[in-house]
């Protein structure tokens, strides 16, 4: 028994530092899993919201204030948003299929979790497309 004296603290000592790294990791995974679903959520938003415009213009304009919205109400902070939006499809002539594609990057920073070998940032980028109406009407300009 007197051999055993101290193992409890030993071992509380090497697990608490384990366990707690460990916790760490989570946290970094799920802020990355939060940053990926806010990127989805935004790049379908701007899309659909894209595909509904009836000029290339107005479309881009809609799109870039879709994915901002998107990305405010969903509670992620991004270092860097990136917004690239096609609005090619909305110059096509009425009755020919289109489509608007958007992709939205956004870098999760994870350097302020405060986590021993975990610094820097991970940039995470989704790319959606919306099919625009065949029949709706579109500008000509």
């Amino acid at each position: 028994m007197a051999e055993d004296r101290g193992s409890v603290a030993l071992t509380t000592a090497v697990f608490w530092p384990v366990g707690l790294v460990l916790f760490g990791l989570l946290i970094a995974c799920g802020r990355i899993a939060l940053a990926e679903g806010a990127a989805d959520a935004a790049a379908r938003d701007a899309a659909r919201t894209a595909s509904l415009s009836a000029d290339p213009a107005t479309g881009q304009a809609k799109a870039l204030q879709a994915a901002q919205a998107s990305l405010d109400s969903s509670g992620v902070r991004c270092a860097d948003i990136t917004v690239a939006v096609d609005v090619s499809g909305l110059s096509v002539p009425v009755g020919q299929a289109a489509q608007v594609t958007v992709t939205v990057s956004c870098t999760a920073p994870l350097a302020d979790l405060l986590l021993p070998g975990v610094s820097g940032a991970k940039t995470l980028t989704s790319t959606k497309t919306s099919v625009v109406d065949t029949w709706a009407s579109r500008s000509t300009s």
